[in-house]
């Protein structure tokens, strides 16, 4: 059942991206997917009082950082996208966040 929410919430946020991407409006982004524009707004307003809720900070760091890092006891995980994007995860990260940041990240590939 999580599994399908999760899918949901990931097919929304890639229509969201997308749709916004397009140029479209909604109301003719919707019509050419057969979407109803009103169920499109309540997930749009779903998925913007969620990831304000859930805010997750992401921090850049520079290489001759990430090198000192590595030689701490608790390393990070890196996760490498196949669109270059490299995301480093610390030790006790939130596993719903990082699903909700790889959505966003794969829908701009």
């Amino acid at each position: 059942m999580r599994e399908r929410k999760a899918e949901l919430w990931t097919k929304w946020r890639g229509l969201l991206s997308e749709q916004s991407q397009s140029g479209q409006t909604v109301k003719a982004f919707c019509l050419e997917r057969g979407i109803r524009d009103s169920l499109f707004y309540d997930w749009k307003k779903r998925l913007r009082e969620s990831e304000m809720e859930k805010f997750v900070e992401v921090k850049v760091i520079r290489a001759e950082e990430r090198a000192h890092r590595s030689s701490l006891p608790c390393k990070p995980i890196e996760v490498r996208l196949n669109n270059g994007i490299s995301l480093m995860v610390e030790p006790g990260f939130d596993a719903s966040h990082l699903r909700a940041l790889l959505a966003v990240l794969e829908t701009r590939a």
